[in-house]
């Protein structure tokens, strides 16, 4: 693999799941790692476990309050000197009920999360991506590429595919770089039990770390994950 030469990864929603499996994959490959959630217990024990402050930063961060992720990336380049790539990958799922009988509060949660939080990311790190011509990657999913009956987290998702293509255009002629990582179903702790034969954590992110490190000549917009069908 491609070594990193110390470049500085900022993941949000770092502190379980894909944000954490993508964090000990940054770090073997050689970024510092900025680990942001709401979570800051799970947070510390992480950046401990991938070696203290010298390679892993925990800041308390909800992704839906802008000053707070202004406050996230001030601290990340106080910490490490600089901002080489940004994960916006915060989310949440939904509920089931569809737009007949879903929790309305459920969907305004979920919205804040994933739409206005990954726009709140890309804001707040815009600035500090420029400055080292940069790398903008975006949790999507293959729900964002799909029709979904009754599925408001759906919409969301498309929204983030939606962003994905439309900061490309914006920052294309900056040298930053932009990929939307987009998995089917994923074994993560947005269900409360066990999924046999999905994805992993980890299957994602040796993806988001392998766009990570490809030359820069390479611009790899798009990765698209699902899990292999069943021999």
């Amino acid at each position: 693999m491609t070594n990193a030469d110390d470049r500085v990864l900022l993941i949000t929603g770092a502190s379980s799941g894909i944000g954490a499996a993508t964090a000990r994959a940054a770090v073997t490959a050689g970024f510092r790692v900025a680990l942001a959630a709401r979570r800051r217990d799970k947070l510390v024990d992480l950046a401990a476990e991938l070696g203290g402050d010298e390679h892993a930063l925990a800041i308390d961060c909800d992704v839906t309050d802008y000053p707070a992720q202004e406050a996230m990336v001030a601290e990340t380049v106080a910490h490490f000197g600089r901002l080489d790539a940004v994960f916006a990958n915060a989310g949440r799922g939904g509920e089931p009920g569809g737009f007949s009988g879903a929790d309305p509060d459920v969907w305004r949660d979920m919205t804040l999360i994933n739409v206005l939080g990954v726009a709140y990311t890309l804001r707040a790190a815009m600035a500090e991506l420029k400055k080292t011509k940069g790398h903008i990657l975006l949790t999507s999913s293959a729900a964002g590429r799909a029709t979904i009956p009754g599925s408001m987290y759906s919409a969301t998702k498309w929204a983030v595919t939606g962003m994905g293509y439309n900061v490309r255009e914006e920052v294309k002629d900056e040298g930053i770089r932009t990929t939307l990582i987009e998995p089917g179903m994923v074994d993560t702790p947005f269900f409360d039990e066990p999924k046999p034969g999905v994805l992993q954590a980890e299957d994602v992110a040796d993806a988001v770390v392998w766009a990570l490190t490809r030359p820069r000549r390479v611009d790899v917009n798009e990765i698209f994950l699902r899990p292999a069908p069943v021999s």
